[in-house]
């Protein structure tokens, strides 16, 4: 089974070609400049390292949110305008699943964090066990009180990743009262060959959907819907 992968859910742009057992090629940047400047290039260059006939793809896996709104509408559009052109059908990946998916096999706790502003973050709690990963808290966005309090009643040791570990590592060292870490840096961002391996358990049990019935999940309102909002409500108090 072959899969192409897309992840443009954070600051990291990342694409992946995984057949059957075998990362046959990704790509990945964290840089500085905008997702719809990279991530159809690199597609172009890894498709073309490794030779690859588009058409000869499965499915396509892509990172579904929550995370960066207009980093998902990218993703989304890249991923539904290829299946549509290839006629292939979308698995989406849940965008914290696939972090906590970086980790693999880790016999402590995983913690995704996505800074999500407004001292909140996009994150979940994860276990491995059996060889499959277990969901402990699904993903969701919440206070990083709230995630804290909760890994502490938990007692086992953590590992956190993500790109909202520099953010919220102050609060944590001062507020988390069981072991834990910080991940390294070749598995604490997206990785779409993550999104990859995830996808393909996904597929298996039935989860593709055609294009068109493809969308993010972004798990709260944009800024500009919730200002559209408090602006409604302001006139209708008025």
């Amino acid at each position: 089974m072959k899969i192409l992968a897309l992840d443009s859910s954070g600051l990291v742009a990342s694409v992946a070609i995984v057949s059957d057992d075998d990362l046959i090629g990704e790509y990945t940047v964290n840089y500085k400049k905008t997702h719809s400047q990279t991530l159809l290039p690199m597609l172009d260059e890894v498709a073309k390292m490794v030779e690859l006939d588009l058409s000869t793809i499965d499915v396509i896996a892509v990172s579904a949110g929550p995370g960066s709104f207009t980093g998902l509408r990218i993703g989304s559009a890249t991923a539904k305008g290829l299946a549509l052109a290839l006629n292939k059908e979308i698995v989406s990946v849940p965008t914290v699943d696939a972090l906590a998916y970086n980790m693999w096999g880790c016999s402590d706790l995983v913690c995704p964090l996505m800074d999500a502003r407004r001292n909140q973050a996009y994150t979940g709690l994860y276990g491995f066990s059996d060889g499959k990963m277990d969901t402990l808290i699904k993903q969701c966005v919440v206070q990083i009180d709230e995630i804290i309090d909760k890994i502490n009643k938990e007692g086992q040791k953590v590992i956190f990743l993500g790109d909202g570990v520099p953010v919220f590592k102050e609060y944590i060292r001062e507020n988390i009262t069981v072991p834990y870490d910080f991940a390294p840096a070749m598995c604490n961002k997206q990785r779409a060959s993550a999104v990859a391996c995830l996808g393909q358990i996904l597929f298996e049990e039935g989860k593709a959907v055609p294009a068109y019935e493809h969308k993010p999940e972004y798990l709260r309102l944009s800024q500009a819907e919730r200002e559209r909002q408090e602006k409604e409500r302001n006139f209708q108090i008025c």
